[in-house]
Formats: structure tokens, C-alpha cells, sequence
């Protein structure tokens, strides 16, 4: 079972303090401080105002297993799910969604200070072990070798997440991270979008070879999936899954959202630029404008609109 530690808003000075108001739309009415457990009010959304790009950023969970990231000719970067869908969260104005994390015990104080730029409510499990890639990229392609998978999230392993939320990202990135139990879990109070990583990766170290030897039981508790272009390859027709809502992306270079029996299209303009965890921030983006009630076609839009003015400015 996973020991909850303290929870905190991350700062530059690594104090927990109260988080700052959403600076995009005007979101929600939350207070979480020092604890992502605390009562969440969601009030009423106002109208975004679709000329300047702005809309309500609503609170939304992560949960999922950090990763040390290694690149040639770079020092370690800490990644996973969480770490990138904060940067979309961040860069919402949405600084009250509470992110749980999983590592090895040994390794939060190299990976921790990641966050401390976003000023989100950070709790951190227990862990035994923490994810480790080696990546390489030729434009949006990757190739990568596993080193070490991270930690499995047991149903008793799950947080108490604030009943007001209620859409949750689940970062998976590798197939044993979520048994379907712990989805299963999940989907009780919550609606899950799910990674498509947790599909196609299987729990072995080495060079990564997706398949698609997956627990296709996990579907019945995800509300929304999201595939990469690679992965759908892999899992066959997305339509054919049985989930209400499939996201495509296509890294720098936009997305496709399936739902209602409709596939539209969301085009962007490619960025050179690396685009590791834009499928992460894109999932986060979604979720966001989801919850503040925009429809799939038009969450899927901000999504890639986000996704693409951050990649611009690395």
C-alpha cells in the first residue's frame, strides 16, 4: 500500500503555501491548501470569450508514476504524466488540480523540483521504484528503451481525490501501472481518461515493443481514450473499443477526437521542437475544458491550441 505524504503546493522556495487564482477565465472557486484533500467548491462558468482564446479552466485530478527521462547528450529530466499534464495545468490557470505522484522514495528529491515552477497541489505516495527511459527522437518519432518500470497503483493504493472533481487523468506508462481493479475504482465517483500507453506497453525492460496484449476489461471503466498515432496502430480501430470518447494526437501536429460515431479532425501547424508529454498535456488541456463544459470537438480544439503555444515557446 502506498503511504500518502504530505501535500503541498510547490514553490520555488519549497514551502507550502495557498495557490494563486486561475489567471485564464475565471475557472473555479477552490481553496486547497497544504492538503488536496480539502472541501473543493466549483462555481459557475462564465462564458469564455472565444476571441482571445480564454475559457474556464476547471479542476481536474492526475494520478501516475513519474519518470526519469534520459536524452542523448542531456541530463535527466524528470517526466511522466503528471510532470507534463502540470505544465499544461499551469499554463490553464487551473492551479488548484491536485497531481498524486509515485517514485522511489530515493529519488523525490532529483525529481520534486520539476514542479516547483507550477504552484499545483503535489501529493506524494510511497514508492519503491521509479520509471526510467532512454529516448531519442527524429522530428515527432521516438524510439526508447525501458530501464525500469514504475510502481503498480493497487485500489488500496489509490488516493482520497475530492468528490467535487470529477473528471481524473490517469497517466499511465506502462501496462502494469493500472490493473483494471484500480480503474475499476476510480470510475465509481470519477470519470477516467485513460493513456493509451497502459494499452501497448508491456512491463518489461528493454527496447520498447508495443503490443496489444491488453486487458481489454479496462475499457468498461474509461470515459475517455487517448492514443498516439503509434498506438492506435497498434489497438486496431479505435471505434471499435467501446469508449465514448477517443483522442488521436499526432504530437506537434494536432489530433483527432472520436465520439457520438463522428472523427473530427483538429489540424496544427508541426513545431520543431521536443515533443515529449504533449500527449500529456494535451489529455490535461481536454479534461480541462471538458469539465468546464465545452464539447468534445471544442475541448479537443483548446487542447491543441495549448499543446501548440507550448511547444512554440521551447
Amino acid at each position: 500500500m502506498a503511504r500518502p505524504s504530505r501535500a503541498f503546493v510547490v514553490d520555488t522556495h519549497r514551502r507550502a503555501h495557498r495557490p494563486a487564482p486561475a489567471s485564464l477565465g475565471w475557472g473555479i472557486a477552490a481553496e486547497l491548501c497544504c492538503s488536496v484533500r480539502s472541501h473543493v467548491r466549483v462555481g459557475l462558468c462564465r462564458p469564455h470569450d472565444r476571441a482571445s482564446g480564454r475559457y474556464c479552466a476547471f479542476v481536474i485530478a492526475v494520478l501516475g508514476n513519474l519518470s526519469r527521462d534520459l536524452l542523448p547528450g542531456e541530463p535527466p529530466k524528470t517526466g511522466g504524466g503528471p510532470f507534463h499534464a502540470a505544465r499544461a495545468l499551469n499554463r490553464l490557470g487551473a492551479g488548484t488540480s491536485p497531481i498524486y505522484v509515485r517514485c522511489a522514495d530515493d529519488d523525490r528529491a532529483e525529481l520534486l523540483p520539476a514542479f516547483d515552477a507550477f504552484g499545483l497541489p503535489v501529493e506524494i505516495l510511497s514508492g519503491e521504484s521509479t520509471a526510467t527511459f532512454h529516448l531519442a527522437y527524429d522530428g515527432d518519432q521516438r524510439t526508447m528503451r525501458v530501464d525500469a518500470i514504475g510502481d503498480v497503483w493497487h485500489p488500496n493504493d489509490l488516493p482520497t481525490i475530492p468528490s467535487a472533481i470529477e473528471w481524473v487523468q490517469v497517466a499511465a506508462l506502462a501496462r502494469s501501472d493500472f490493473p483494471e481493479p484500480t480503474l475499476a475504482t476510480l470510475a465509481r465517483n470519477h470519470k477516467v481518461l485513460y493513456d493509451g500507453q497502459g494499452l501497448v506497453r508491456p512491463a518489461a525492460v528493454g527496447p520498447l515493443v508495443p503490443d496489444g496484449g491488453f486487458d481489454h476489461r479496462l475499457l468498461r471503466h474509461v470515459t475517455v481514450l487517448k492514443l498516439s498515432d503509434d498506438e492506435a496502430a497498434v489497438v486496431g480501430d479505435p471505434e471499435a473499443l467501446g469508449v465514448p470518447e477517443v483522442l488521436l494526437t499526432y504530437g506537434s501536429r494536432g489530433a483527432t477526437v472520436i465520439f457520438d460515431g463522428k472523427a473530427i479532425e483538429i489540424s496544427a501547424v508541426p513545431v520543431a521542437a521536443d515533443p515529449t508529454g504533449a500527449g500529456d498535456m494535451f489529455g490535461a488541456a481536454y479534461l480541462s475544458a471538458r469539465a468546464a463544459g465545452e464539447a468534445p470537438d471544442e475541448a479537443a480544439r483548446r487542447a491543441t491550441d495549448l499543446v501548440h503555444g507550448i511547444l512554440s515557446d521551447l
